[in-house]
């Protein structure tokens, strides 16, 4: 299975899906893809070797992946404060991949009927719902 976690910004929120997907799904292939180099290095710190950086890497990984993870914000033109360009946003949406998208109230989204987890709770449902999927 090969799974890309996308995020921008610090990569954060990347950085602990990918701590649970090497430690839960250790065959996978995780790659990780941040909007600006710092993003992708932190991501690569939380257990992958693979990781690529920007627009291209995002629209090119999009279409090779069988699951795409990450805040909502990655399908969404201008989010993150600008960084997930139109094209990134168009490639992760329209992906034939499984979506797996952690809904974060952040900036102009508000999700709403969203209960208020911590990160790690959301993270643990994510993953397990990948799992779900293999069946």
């Amino acid at each position: 299975m090969k799974i890309m976690v996308m995020d921008g910004q610090g990569g954060g929120v990347g950085r602990s899906l990918i701590e649970a997907l090497t430690e839960r799904f250790p065959e996978a292939q995780v790659l990780a893809v941040g909007t600006n180099a710092t993003a992708t290095a932190n991501m690569m710190k939380g257990g992958t070797a693979m990781g690529a950086t920007g627009e291209n890497a995002v629209v090119y990984n999009s279409s090779r992946v069988d699951v795409i993870m990450g805040p909502i914000g990655i399908v969404m033109a201008n989010a993150m404060l600008g960084e997930i360009t139109p094209k990134m946003a168009e490639a992760v949406s329209t992906s034939d991949a499984k979506l797996v998208l952690l809904p974060m109230n952040k900036y102009h989204v508000t999700v709403v009927g969203m209960s208020n987890k911590k990160l790690g709770e959301m993270v643990k449902e994510a993953v397990e719902s990948i799992e779900v999927s293999k069946q």
